[in-house]
């Protein structure tokens, strides 16, 4: 939390992370993350042998980090600010995000334990924007069909916490 909380500060003065009140983009962004998870699926499942399936994996995997992104910026943009860049949108999920100890507690008295953002759901962002840039900008890189899932995966769970959060 104090890793999440100094490169905050440090984003908020190089103006990589911004206070805003435009809410109405909220919307906007889980729309865009949930219609790019659908895009997400049809590209990991997609059986067609030209291209290579292995080329349709690369951009699954890409649309299923950028699918994280846009509900990251919904879910940013809800406690009053915005991500200009991809680190700055992990620093501000973990700082605005993940609660304290003492919140986690609050939360679970009050039954919002729904609302609790454990820092798993960072490390599947953090993770799946490692993976979309390797796909992106290595000439080649084989993915199991166990870690494709598995980055799908996370990206519907990642989404769908997101989500539930918003709507309380």
């Amino acid at each position: 939390m104090e890793e999440y909380k100094e490169s905050f500060k440090e984003f908020l003065k190089d103006s990589r992370i911004k206070k805003s009140s435009q809410f109405f983009k909220i919307k906007l962004f889980m729309e865009k993350a949930k219609n790019s998870l659908l895009i997400a699926k049809h590209l990991k499942d997609i059986r067609l042998k030209e291209p290579k399936k292995l080329f349709w994996d690369y951009w699954a995997i890409t649309v299923s980090y950028y699918s994280m992104l846009y509900s990251a910026k919904a879910a940013i943009l809800s406690k009053g600010y915005e991500a200009r860049d991809h680190d700055a949108a992990q620093i501000a999920l973990g700082y605005l995000l993940v609660p304290d100890e003492m919140e986690k507690q609050d939360l679970e008295l009050l039954n919002q334990a729904y609302k609790i953002f454990e820092d798993e759901y960072v490390k599947y962002f953090e993770d799946a924007k490692k993976e979309s840039r390797i796909a992106r900008y290595s000439a080649i890189k084989t993915y199991t069909q166990r870690r494709l899932e598995e980055i799908f995966n996370n990206a519907t769970k990642f989404i769908a916490k997101i989500s539930m959060m918003l709507e309380a």
